[in-house]
């Protein structure tokens, strides 16, 4: 399997985990909707002492959950960027390319709370790829 595949396979398998390991509260069903749910479960979680390594666990479980979502409903291709240790998600290649980096949205909406939505983020990439569809060559990071 080569790395791409294997990154595809584990963002995947994490996100199905985080949507079964919490299907008796809330319904993980890999909508756009069940973002505002995501948003709600961080919330809770922030509620408590978090040490750092849950920290990093709720932003790896949680953004590989919020870049299946993504995926799913509007499309893309995982990449791991080295550099900083976390994937992206790009869409539209090679005629555009929309990217996100899930983890680290899902870290500020840790440190910020609701101005870092999951559900209006989400609601961006579907905005921005639909630019891109009529741009060829249209090119944006969302943050």
């Amino acid at each position: 399997m080569d790395d791409a595949n294997k990154l595809y396979n584990d963002i995947k398998h994490t996100a199905e985990s985080f949507s079964e390991n919490f299907s008796d509260r809330f319904n993980f069903d890999f909508s756009c909707e069940s973002l505002v749910s995501v948003n709600e479960l961080i919330e809770e979680a922030m509620d408590y002492y978090v040490d750092e390594e849950t920290q990093y666990n709720i932003m790896t479980m949680a953004g590989s959950y919020v870049f299946e979502v993504a995926r799913r409903n509007f499309g893309g291709k995982y990449y791991w960027v080295e550099s900083e240790q976390q994937p992206i998600l790009i869409a539209g290649e090679p005629d555009f390319s929309v990217s996100i980096k899930a983890w680290d949205k899902v870290k500020k909406y840790m440190e910020n709370g609701s101005e870092d939505d999951l559900k209006y983020y989400i609601d961006g990439y579907k905005e921005y790829i639909e630019k891109g569809k009529k741009n060829k060559g249209y090119s944006a990071h969302i943050i």
